[in-house]
């Protein structure tokens, strides 16, 4: 790789950790072809993205944020997981890596935090972007369902009553 391909990683990089809303960084040896392939079909279902990196241009490009914890994680054979939301790419690692022995989270960075496995773990618990849509428009949904049932009930009881009226008159 020559320096002109270097700076264009370390820029790639910097808006990587900059728009993530999380970055997970795992160690990946010993993984094969079919298992890296199926880690990143999941990843890039759930709008996240898997890139194996090299461990001076991550921290090239990370400008000394996050000090010593951060140099510890960018050891060895490492891979980064990263997505817009914080979520996501959490989760599917998460997964992941109870299937698999060999892929190990190592920690990862949300913005200016630096996360050991336990918080990435924590963090793949939360629940996601679009379930948290869903939770609120349910919640907004239902006083409208609830008011519209109300705001209905007198006319149909009304119709109830005009119709008792009418059977007993043609009774």
């Amino acid at each position: 790789m020559d320096r002109a391909q270097k700076a264009e990683s370390i820029e790639t990089l910097k808006g990587v950790f900059a728009d993530a809303g999380a970055v997970v960084v795992t160690h990946n040896l010993g993984l094969t072809v079919a298992e890296m392939t199926d880690l990143r079909g999941r990843l890039r279902a759930e709008g996240a993205t898997f890139k194996v990196v090299k461990n001076r241009l991550a921290l090239k490009a990370l400008d000394g944020k996050g000090g010593d914890a951060v140099q510890d994680l960018f050891k060895g054979p490492v891979g980064i997981a990263y997505a817009p939301d914080a979520v996501s790419a959490a989760k599917v690692t998460a997964k992941f890596a109870k299937e698999n022995d060999k892929f190990v989270i190592m920690g990862g960075l949300m913005d200016e935090t630096v996360l050991d496995a336990q918080g990435i773990d924590a963090l793949s618990k939360l629940p996601s972007l679009d379930e948290l849509r869903a939770k609120l428009v349910g919640l907004l949904n239902a006083p409208a369902t609830k008011i519209a049932g109300v705001v209905q009930a007198p006319a149909s009881q009304l119709a109830r009553v005009m119709g008792a009226y009418a059977a007993k008159d043609a009774a």
